[in-house]
């Protein structure tokens, strides 16, 4: 039986256990149940703190998790991503008081503080830079104004929460983050079939199937605006002049697509979302 963990709060919680749910695994009704077993997938699934997953995976208690690539790096254990989830972005950067750095080596010799100091340790360690890590657990942008640390490190979307706080962002990017998918090695019976449903979830969120009537005439024109994944499917219809057309598209150019399709001479362009794919 395959023993997966999930997130059991936090950002990546809520769409952790939607994935699974459209890849076919049985979820928890209760919040607050820690343990279910999905005996007709033949999968255990474990909710525990983000944090802790990658812990867990590595010393081979579990065969597999989800959790954030900035968790796996900061923990640093010898477990390894074997798959992006597509979700749960985020970007690690430095910000200090404007003006006080602009650049990596300034942070020589100084504090700074950060919920991941394994990671930003590795960071700076990496690039030859000595500084004294201030470990908090939230609330980093605070912590030049209470006088905690001189710099910070942090996530960072649009920079807002840091700027509010007197801060502004300096140095090399230290992290792009998501939400993978862990193991230790691998080879855990059941992980094969996980792969193939987490990523068939993906392919469904990300495309849409398109089908439209066209003139037979402009099948290569259609095919340069919408090649999909291999090839469109051509059908043909009552009308020898017509043709049926299907194709996978983007979904985040499914307009787009639709628009130049309608000014090629396309009609009856309709739009049907993925519930489930393998490619």
């Amino acid at each position: 039986m395959l023993r997966i963990a999930v997130p059991n709060k936090g950002s990546l919680s809520e769409t952790a256990a939607e994935m699974l749910a459209e890849a076919g695994y049985a979820g928890r009704r209760d919040p607050k149940t820690l343990h279910v077993i999905d005996a007709e997938n033949d999968v255990e699934f474990f909710f525990l703190r983000p944090r802790d997953i990658a812990t867990y995976v590595a010393s081979g208690a579990l065969d597999v998790g989800i959790t954030g690539r900035d968790l796996l790096l900061d923990v640093q254990q010898p477990a390894r991503e074997i798959e992006q989830l597509g979700f749960g972005g985020s970007t690690f950067r430095f910000a200090g008081p404007p003006g006080r750095f602009s650049s990596l080596e300034d942070l020589e010799g100084v504090r700074v503080a950060s919920a991941y100091p394994g990671l930003v340790g590795a960071f700076l360690r990496e690039h030859g830079v000595t500084a004294e890590l201030v470990q908090l657990d939230g609330a980093v942008e605070s912590a030049v104004r209470l006088g905690v640390a001189d710099a910070v490190a942090d996530v960072v979307s649009t920079g807002t929460t840091l700027r509010q706080a007197g801060l502004e962002i300096f140095g090399p990017v230290i992290l792009e983050s998501e939400a993978v998918l862990i193991s230790r090695d691998g080879d855990a019976d059941g992980t094969d079939t996980l792969l193939r449903r987490l990523r068939g979830v993906m392919v469904a969120r990300r495309y849409v199937l398109v089908d439209y009537d066209l003139p037979a005439e402009l099948v290569d024109q259609a095919v340069a605006i919408a090649p999909g994944r291999e090839s469109p499917t051509i059908s043909p219809l009552r009308d020898p002049a017509w043709v049926a057309v299907r194709v996978m598209i983007p979904r985040k150019r499914v307009n787009q697509v639709m628009d130049d399709l309608y000014a090629l001479g396309a009609r009856a362009i309709l739009v049907t979302a993925i519930h489930a794919a393998r490619l």
